[in-house]
């Protein structure tokens, strides 16, 4: 690791008061300007529009957050909270995750990664939680259905945290299938049971994957293999969309996921939506709130989206494991010479 790079990653550090806050993209920013990815390009977001965002979330939840435009107010006892320019932000976000799935349907490239703040997952059709405004992953999701042509979407939320307003917007919703992979309750928000499957037209749509504490690379690869995969097969879906939070890794909540398992899990989807879905694949930033394990999180996936070769996860430290038994292996071949 170079000293500029080094400086960086130790500079991603600094903390804020809010743990939501614009040194999360500056973070991934400045981490892809000084080590880039070959084959990554970069084009601009949008603003939602209301249709879009109605889509989603009801018109008077609407009217209300957009009553908050340039003030400063605590929407729930979690935390979230808006300040003059939050309402825009949000706005950009949606809209970016709506410019992401476009990009894609139309060709312009096979996937893509929309980096925004805030996150989205947590919001409801009529509430904001968990930082969250506007459900990203679900207004690009019934934006691709009511104006793309996409009959059937799935998302997958690898967030540590359980994206309860996606389930909840989605619950009865048969054309979008929603495979959830979380850190247990009573972790926040509390909800994704393994028993939660939806109801309605939607009951079987819904597919909770809750993990312990500690659960690593291996599980979680595991996951993907013999429930996401063969739930996909069953779906075919027309778009894959990912809500693509960076706390499980092992700086941030306890998940114990590498860079190498966020690489290998974006191949997996990469691989899935080559067979269903000529590729099309779009990432939406969700949480991470350790700034270096966060950009380097980012950095790990846009590799793999990129061509560069999904990585092979949990195997850390094997290499030099092996180096190691090698090395010493002549001193343990006979036993040590007894003293007199």
């Amino acid at each position: 690791m170079d000293k500029r790079l080094r400086e960086i990653l130790e500079g991603l550090g600094v903390a804020w008061k809010y743990p939501e806050h614009p040194g999360r993209l500056t973070a991934i920013l400045e981490l892809l300007e000084h080590d880039p990815v070959a084959g990554v390009r970069y084009e601009s977001g949008a603003q939602a529009t209301h249709e879009q965002l109605s889509r989603v979330h009801t018109t008077g939840y609407l009217e209300s957050i957009y009553q908050l435009r340039g003030k400063k107010a605590w929407l729930d006892v979690d935390t979230t909270a808006v300040s003059p320019g939050s309402i825009e932000a949000a706005e950009v976000a949606a809209g970016t995750a709506v410019a992401a799935v476009e990009a894609v349907m139309a060709g312009r490239a096979e996937s893509a990664f929309a980096l925004i703040r805030p996150p989205g997952h947590h919001a409801e059709s009529v509430r904001a939680r968990g930082f969250c405004l506007f459900n990203n992953v679900a207004v690009a999701a019934a934006h691709a259905r009511a104006a793309l042509g996409c009959s059937r979407v799935l998302i997958v939320d690898w967030d540590a945290h359980h994206g309860n307003g996606t389930q909840e917007i989605f619950w009865a919703d048969p054309s979008v299938l929603f495979f959830d992979i979380h850190r247990a309750a009573p972790f926040f928000p509390g909800s994704g049971n393994l028993e939660d499957i939806g109801g309605g037209l939607g009951e079987g749509a819904t597919v909770n994957v809750p993990m312990p504490a500690g659960a690593g690379d291996t599980a979680y690869i595991k996951a993907f293999n013999d429930i996401l995969l063969p739930a996909a097969d069953w779906f075919q879906p027309d778009l894959i969309l990912v809500s693509a939070g960076f706390d499980p890794h092992w700086n941030d909540l306890s998940l114990s996921v590498s860079y190498e398992g966020f690489g290998a899990m974006t191949g997996i989807l990469q691989e899935l939506a080559r067979r269903h879905c000529e590729g099309h694949l779009v990432f939406v930033l969700e949480g991470g709130y350790n700034l270096t394990s966060l950009a380097q999180g980012a950095r790990s996936v846009l590799k793999v989206l990129a061509g560069f070769e999904p990585p092979v996860p949990g195997v850390i430290g094997l290499k030099e494991v092996d180096n190691a038994i090698a090395f010493h292996r002549d001193a343990f071949i006979s036993p040590p010479e007894q003293g007199g």
